[in-house]
């Protein structure tokens, strides 16, 4: 049964431009690994009538944007086997160096791996 590894985090507006191109770059190493999807799309349509927006959920500050991202495996032990590998790969030290700032807040990130429930 397919996985799904699910992010949802503030960006800086400011910063678009280099998420864009980190996860540009993250999306192929994911890929290269054995990922079927690597999807992020940036907040739209927030302001929802019912149940909790993803504002609320991630409260950015004045200037940020909501990010809403999924990685799609075959298995959750293919999700595993794909982000071992990706976390050794080489390209991706030299994405995450220490000292280099990151285009987010990687403490205030939702994340979660997720069963499907309806795969269509």
């Amino acid at each position: 049964m397919r996985y799904v590894d699910g992010f949802v985090l503030p960006v800086p507006e400011k910063n678009l431009k280099a998420y864009r191109a980190m996860s540009q770059k993250a999306g192929k190493i994911w890929r290269d690994h054995g990922a079927i999807e690597y999807v992020e799309a940036v907040a739209d349509d927030l302001e929802v009538k019912f149940g909790v927006s993803f504002t609320r959920l991630v409260k950015p500050k004045p200037g940020e944007t909501v990010v809403f991202s999924f990685i799609v495996y075959k298995s959750r032990a293919d999700r595993d086997r794909v982000n071992a590998k990706v976390m050794k790969d080489p390209r991706m030290g030299k994405m995450m160096k220490k000292g280099e700032p990151m285009p987010f807040d990687v403490k205030r990130m939702v994340y979660g791996g997720f069963k499907m429930l309806v795969d269509i």
